[in-house]
């Protein structure tokens, strides 16, 4: 359903695919940007960026069930970090890492992490957007 690759000509990926490619034909989830807010959207884990991460990535999971996918299916996702150094970057792609993003049956997907200097809720250091496969 997805084919994830590794371009031999260029560097060699942390733990995602240069491109995934989906056959046409196959229903696509276009998801809003997950959020670090809880169900009575409260922040979570002012000030810190992983348990930010966290919650964002249990926000992803739960808007993925309700569209029939899970985390495995997801093709493509853009990780907004508010940082202005590398540190916070890497500790929330050391959370991406854990989660079922890098673990599918066909590799990791396909991601671009970036630094940004705000995002939309007063204290949020994390979002996520993301591409799934709907399986029929």
């Amino acid at each position: 359903m997805i084919r994830r690759s590794v371009v031999p000509a260029l560097f060699t990926p942390p733990r995602y695919a240069h491109a995934s490619v989906v056959e046409a034909g196959t229903r696509l989830a276009f998801l809003a940007g997950s959020v670090p807010l809880d169900a009575d959207g409260e922040l979570v884990g002012p000030g810190d960026h992983v348990a930010q991460a966290r919650q964002v990535l249990a926000n992803l999971e739960e808007q993925l069930k309700a569209v029939g996918s899970d985390l495995s299916l997801v093709a493509y996702t853009d990780v907004y970090v508010v940082a202005d150094e590398p540190g916070p970057l890497s500790a929330v792609w050391a959370v991406v890492e854990e989660s079922g993003l890098v673990t599918g049956a066909s590799g990791p997907h396909s991601s671009t992490l970036i630094g940004v200097p705000t995002l939309g809720y007063t204290g949020q250091l994390v979002e996520i957007t993301a591409t799934a496969v709907v399986p029929d």
